[in-house]
């Protein structure tokens, strides 16, 4: 008996492994179409039709969609004629921020006979934004023993722009005293730097007013400009210098707010009230503030909200070390957030066959979608249903299942059957999510938190197996 339970394992793995071969043939190679932000809704995209050498009577036919993990239907597709349009008006800076390029994946389903084709959209960026300073005036105080070739950061522009659009260059109004050196931060960002082209004397010039501006690289250039105000004052002889110019540390996610991040240090070799310092940001955005907190008198940082590495992975904050007089230091600080296991694995149905007819050969009972936001392990899912029931798991590309009758139904001996799909992830701890059937569509039931995985029957399907290729969104 054992060795035909053994063989009947066989058959499956070979049946299996036969269709999942087939299906992702279908999407080795996204298709890719591109668009520039802004187009008008309605925009002619391209013929799907043409493009997977189908009829146009076919799409129709076969029950084709457009499937994306988009919160928004940023495309439509006429089934009639094969015309794939763009649904709504995009903004690059607001689906992709600073990455680029911006690629929007989606799926293209055919349900008869089932079968996926991946694709993606590229948005393109136009310069349509200018570069913009968070203050439009910038102090800063200057000894007036500085000597030639001293050099001063500014503070950078923002432009949401990305590639040639974005910020190219930094310019100063003209004097005898300054140039500005751009200077590159080494993760493509610029950011300016004022150099002293001669002594200045207090008692000459007690003060100067210089425009900095930045440009793009559009065509035309876009540009933005602040006012630097340069207080000339009498000699403190040491600036406040930090242990170190660059500190790295790691956060986890689920970092309570209110723990310490880091403590930076400076020192001062001056004395009384040129040597006393005080910290501050240097320039922050809104979400630095928003996130930390920094002891002025310590230079302890703390955290002041939660950290979600699925929004933000990296923040980057510079430190500035004051002293009575007037004269600073800076450094970075580098907080890298690492994930924890706080998503729930997620099942996203895409369709639903019932009632089934008895008697029918293998069928497709239903085609969904496994989804786990997190990372790494965190975010490996296993997927399977109960081991007592006629029914197969069958995993696609791009995280999709179906899950079909392993062999003809008998209404007579079974009307009905319950379904219950299990989804758990491979971290630490493991997550672990149930989905039961209903009348016409599943429904959530409960998450839970298991110590095991249960052992692998036959209709456990690990989400990403070694051979498939699964870019997600």
């Amino acid at each position: 008996m054992e060795a035909g339970v053994e063989r009947a394992v066989q058959k499956r793995q070979v049946l299996f492994l036969c269709v999942f071969l087939g299906m992702s043939l279908a999407g080795a190679e996204p298709l890719r179409y591109f668009v520039a932000e802004e187009t008008e809704r309605g925009a002619f995209l391209t013929n799907l039709a043409k493009d997977l050498g189908l009829g146009v009577g076919e799409l129709t036919a076969r029950g084709t969609r457009i499937i994306s993990d988009q919160n928004m239907q940023f495309l439509l597709l006429n089934s009639l004629t094969g015309d794939l349009l763009l649904n709504e008006k995009l903004d690059r800076e607001e689906l992709c921020g600073p990455r680029e390029p911006c690629v929007l994946p989606f799926q293209l389903l055919l349900e008869k006979p089932f079968q996926i084709f991946r694709a993606e959209l590229w948005v393109k960026d136009i310069n349509d934004h200018s570069p913009v300073f968070l203050d439009r005036e910038i102090s800063l105080k200057i000894l007036e023993s500085a000597i030639p070739g001293a050099a001063f950061l500014l503070e950078s522009a923002q432009d949401s722009d990305v590639g040639t659009n974005s910020l190219s260059n930094y310019t100063i109004s003209p004097n005898a005293y300054f140039h500005i050196k751009v200077r590159d931060s080494g993760e493509g960002n610029i950011y300016p730097e004022l150099v002293l082209n001669q002594v200045l004397d207090r008692e000459d010039i007690p003060e100067l007013s210089l425009a900095l501006t930045a440009l793009d690289g559009g065509s035309p250039p876009r540009s933005g400009t602040a006012l630097v105000r340069i207080m000339v004052v009498d000699i403190n002889d040491n600036a406040p210098e930090f242990v170190q110019s660059l500190y790295k540390v790691q956060a986890p996610e689920n970092s309570p707010v209110g723990s310490m991040v880091v403590s930076v240090s400076a020192r001062d070799l001056d004395t009384g009230s040129n040597g006393e310092i005080a910290y501050a940001f240097f320039y922050a955005t809104e979400r630095i503030l928003k996130t930390f907190q920094l002891n002025p008198t310590s230079g302890s940082l703390y955290l002041k909200a939660e950290l979600d590495y699925e929004a933000i992975q990296t923040y980057t904050l510079t430190i500035q070390a004051k002293d009575g007089g007037g004269l600073s230091g800076k450094c970075t600080v580098v907080v890298e957030v690492t994930d924890v296991n706080d998503n729930q694995p997620e099942l996203l149905l895409s369709s639903l066959t019932s009632p089934i007819a008895e008697n029918s050969p293998e069928t497709v009972v239903a085609v969904f979608r496994i989804r786990d936001r997190d990372s790494g392990n965190n975010g490996r899912t296993v997927c399977s249903i109960q081991d007592d029931l006629p029914f197969i798991l069958k995993p696609s590309v791009e995280s999709f299942y179906t899950l079909v009758t392993e062999k003809p139904l008998d209404r007579e001996r079974n009307t009905d059957y319950n379904i219950t799909i299990t989804v758990t992830d491979l971290g630490t701890p493991r997550l672990k999510t149930e989905y039961g059937s209903g009348t016409n569509e599943f429904k959530f039931l409960k998450p839970i938190i298991p110590n095991f995985l249960p052992q692998n029957t036959g209709r456990e399907v690990e989400e990403n197996p070694p051979f498939q290729n699964n870019l997600g969104f």
